[in-house]
C-alpha cells in the first residue's frame, strides 16, 4: 500500500467513527492531534476509536482531538478533509441541520463547562503561534546544521547561504503573527501583518521615542501581537462608522495610519521593554535558582498542559528565541515526557499479567522517547492515578538536573519549539559547544527516566492497585460466561470495581 493510500485509509476508518461527514463542522490538526468540531458528540464510538492501530488517544476540549503522533497528523488531515467534503456534498440537504440541532445543546453545555474567559484567550495566542512551529523547526535545523558546517570549517562557500535560509524566516516572524493575530481575533489579516511589517522595517531606526532611536524589530512578537489586536479594534471600529460606499478606501487606510502610529510612538518601546525584561527574567531565574527552578518547570508542566495553561509558554519562548537564538526554558520543560517515559516503564514491569496495558506501553514508547507524550498520560500514567504523579516527580529531578547547570554557567536551549525528547536533540544549542549541550540534556533525560521509573515502581502503585490492575485481563475475559438476555445468569450482574484513586 503506498502511503497515500494508507492515509486514506486512516482517515476512511476514523470518519464513521466521529459520526460522519454530516458531524464534522471543522477540520484542523496541530503537531500530533487532528482536532474536529462535532455537531453531536453523542455520535463518536470512543472505544472504537481507540481501537484503531493508528490512534494513539483522544483528548476532549473545545475540540475533539485524536492524536495521531508527528508527521502522519499533517498527512491525514487532508485526507479527512477530503472525505469530509465529499461526505458532505451526497448527504441531503436537511441532514447536516438535523445534527446541528440535535447537537446544540450538548455542545453549549460543554463550552459552558469548559471555556473559562482566560482559558479562550489562551487557547487564541496558542492558535496564532502554533501555525509557525514548523517554520520554526525547520529553521532551527538548519541553523544547527549551519554552525556545525562552521564550527568544523567545512563548506565556507555554503555556509552563508544556509545562514541568510535559517534566519530569513525570524527576521520576519513579527509579519507572520501580525497577520494571525489578525485572523484570530476577527480582523483582515493582511491589515494585521501590514501593521505588525513596521517593526522589523529597518526605516523604524530614524524615528525617535523618549529621547532613543527605536531599532529594527524592538519589540518582536509581544510588539508585533499588540499592533494586530489593535489593528483589529481599529478596523472594527472603522466598519460600524464608515459608509459601505468609502469602506474600501477608508477603513484600510485608518487601520493602518492609526494602529502604525500608535506601534511607532508607543508599543514598540513598551513591547521592547517587556520582551528585554522576560529574558533579563529567564537568565537571572537559571543563574540564581537554577536547580529549583528547573525542578518546578519540569514537575509542573504536565499538570500546566492538563489545566491547558501551557499554552501562555508559546509567546515566551519565541520572545527568548528572537532575543538570544534560543530558549533556555523548553528543554527544561521537556524533561517531563522523560518522566513519563520512565513512569510507563516502571508500570509494564509492575503489571506483568495485564497483557493488554503492557501493549499499550509497549506501542507507546516509541512515540514517548520522541517527545510525543499524549499516548503515554492518555493511556497509561492518568487513568492510573499515582503513577501521573510519580511520572511528575521524574520531569522534576530532569529539570532540576538541566537547571544546575545553567547555574554553573552551562546554558541548554532550543532554537526552536514543538519537538521533546530525542526530537529535540539536532534543535540544541549553548554557550559551551555542542558537545557540551549534547551532553547535559541526554544526562537530563537519563535523570528523569531513571527517577520517574524509581518513583513509579516503588511508590507508584498501592497493594489495592496491584490486586485490581496486575490480572489477566483477556483471560478474565475469555472466561466470563455468555448471557443471552438480561436474565440469562439468574442474577443480577456484579457492580464494576471502583476505579483506583491516587
Amino acid at each position: 500500500m503506498s502511503t497515500d493510500d494508507k492515509n486514506r485509509a486512516i482517515a476512511a476508518a476514523i470518519l464513521p467513527l466521529v459520526g460522519g461527514a454530516g458531524n464534522i463542522s471543522s477540520v484542523a490538526h496541530c503537531m500530533t492531534r487532528l482536532r474536529l468540531g462535532l455537531r453531536d458528540r453523542s455520535l463518536v464510538r470512543d472505544e472504537a476509536l481507540k481501537a484503531l492501530p493508528s490512534v494513539m488517544g483522544v483528548v476532549e476540549d473545545d475540540t475533539y482531538q485524536i492524536v495521531l503522533g508527528p508527521g502522519t497528523v499533517a498527512r491525514v488531515t487532508p485526507e479527512f478533509e477530503a472525505l469530509v467534503a465529499a461526505g458532505a456534498a451526497q448527504a441531503p440537504a436537511h441532514s447536516a441541520e438535523e445534527l446541528a440541532d440535535r447537537g446544540a445543546a450538548l455542545k453549549a453545555a460543554r463550552k459552558a463547562k469548559n471555556a473559562t474567559p482566560f482559558k479562550l484567550f489562551l487557547r487564541k495566542i496558542a492558535n496564532i503561534f502554533v501555525p509557525l512551529i514548523p517554520a520554526l523547526i525547520g529553521c532551527g535545523i538548519i541553523a544547527g546544521l549551519n554552525g556545525l558546517l562552521v564550527n568544523l570549517g567545512l563548506l565556507p562557500g555554503v555556509t552563508p547561504a544556509l545562514a541568510a535560509i535559517a534566519s530569513g524566516f525570524m527576521a520576519l516572524i513579527a509579519v507572520f503573527v501580525g497577520y494571525n493575530t489578525a485572523k484570530e481575533f476577527g480582523g483582515t489579516p493582511i491589515l494585521g501583518g501590514a501593521v505588525a511589517a513596521i517593526i522589523v522595517y529597518a526605516g523604524v531606526a530614524k524615528v525617535e521615542v523618549f529621547g532613543q532611536a527605536l531599532s529594527p524589530g524592538q519589540g518582536g512578537v509581544l510588539g508585533a501581537l499588540g499592533a494586530a489586536v489593535l489593528a483589529v479594534h481599529v478596523e472594527k471600529w472603522c466598519r460600524r462608522r464608515v459608509p459601505e460606499s468609502l469602506d474600501v478606501l477608508v477603513t484600510p487606510t485608518l487601520t493602518v495610519l492609526v494602529s502604525g502610529l500608535v506601534t511607532i510612538y508607543g508599543l514598540m518601546f513598551v513591547a521592547g521593554e517587556i520582551s528585554q525584561g522576560i529574558g533579563d527574567f529567564a537568565d537571572w531565574l537559571l543563574e540564581n535558582a537554577g536547580a529549583g527552578a528547573g525542578f518546578l518547570l519540569g514537575g509542573l508542566f504536565l499538570p500546566l498542559v492538563m489545566l491547558g495553561l501551557h499554552q501562555a509558554l508559546i509567546p515566551i519562548h519565541t520572545t527568548l528565541i528572537e532575543q538570544q537564538g534560543y530558549t533556555v526554558l523548553l528543554p527544561i520543560l521537556a524533561m517531563a515526557g522523560a518522566g513519563q517515559v520512565g513512569a510507563a516503564m516502571a508500570v509494564y514491569l509492575k503489571l506483568p499479567r495485564n497483557g493488554s496495558l503492557r501493549r499499550t506501553v509497549k506501542s507507546a514508547l516509541p512515540a514517548g522517547f520522541l517527545g510525543v507524550g499524549e499516548p503515554l498520560i492518555y493511556g497509561v500514567s492518568l487513568p492510573l492515578g499515582r503513577p501521573f504523579v510519580t511520572a511528575c516527580v521524574g520531569g522534576a529531578f530532569g529539570g532540576g538536573f538541566i537547571g544546575l547547570f545553567t547555574m554553573l554557567g552551562d546554558k541548554v536551549g532550543s532554537t526552536a519549539i514543538g519537538p521533546s525528547g530525542w526530537a529535540l536533540f539536532p534543535l540544541l544549542d549553548g554557550d559551551k559547544g555542542l558537545g557540551t549541550t549534547l551532553a547535559i540534556y541526554a544526562g537530563g533525560l537519563v535523570v528523569g527516566y531513571l527517577v520517574g521509573f524509581a518513583a513509579t515502581y516503588f511508590w507508584g502503585f498501592s497493594r489495592e492497585m496491584i490486586e485490581e490492575f496486575d490480572v489477566d485481563t483477556e483471560a478474565v475475559a475469555a472466561s466470563a460466561p455468555v448471557a443471552t438476555g438480561p436474565g440469562a445468569t439468574g442474577r443480577d450482574p456484579e457492580p464494576e470495581p471502583e476505579p483506583a484513586q491516587a
